[in-house]
């Protein structure tokens, strides 16, 4: 009786230790970065929702499509203006995250103008679906929480 207790033991025991939870967790994120990746660059999109802290800022992209491109550029386009910058998506374990439930950002970057630098964070990933990417930070000033949701157009 008791060396089929043992014999158990030592089998659960190995296979709990031959799971590896780290191993299929990083292929998902890796697969949901691709997959966030290969959807942004798919079509153009408008800014339907942009919360900065403690004001709804949506109105400063009125009428702009924006485009992810392949080459890591994101252009912003109204009429005759033309604002690029650029953008990616990668999976983040580092320090200077902001703790967001996801590992994988949405980074943005526009040096100019203004209300586009408003834009330039490592964001958190809410949502992504084929016609909706939605975006979350936690300021590292302030500590307000910011919102940016994409739709396709």
């Amino acid at each position: 009786m008791i060396t089929k207790l043992i014999l158990t033991f030592f089998i659960y025991t190995g296979l709990a230790m031959s799971c590896d939870k780290d191993d299929d967790n990083t292929q998902q994120q890796e697969t949901t970065a691709q997959q966030t990746q290969n959807t942004a660059q798919n079509g153009s999109w408008k800014i339907t929702y942009f919360f900065d802290s403690d004001q709804n800022e949506t109105n400063h992209f009125n009428g702009y499509t924006f485009t992810f491109k392949e080459n890591g550029s994101l252009v912003a386009v109204n009429g005759s203006t033309t604002i690029t910058g650029t953008w990616s998506v990668t999976d983040s374990n580092s320090s200077d995250d902001d703790g967001g439930s996801s590992n994988t950002d949405f980074n943005i970057f526009f040096a100019s103008p203004p209300d586009f630098e408003e834009l330039s964070d490592d964001w958190d990933i809410i949502s992504v679906t084929n016609s909706k990417i939605e975006l979350t930070d936690v300021s590292g000033g302030n500590g307000g929480t910011d919102f940016l949701t994409f739709e396709k157009i």
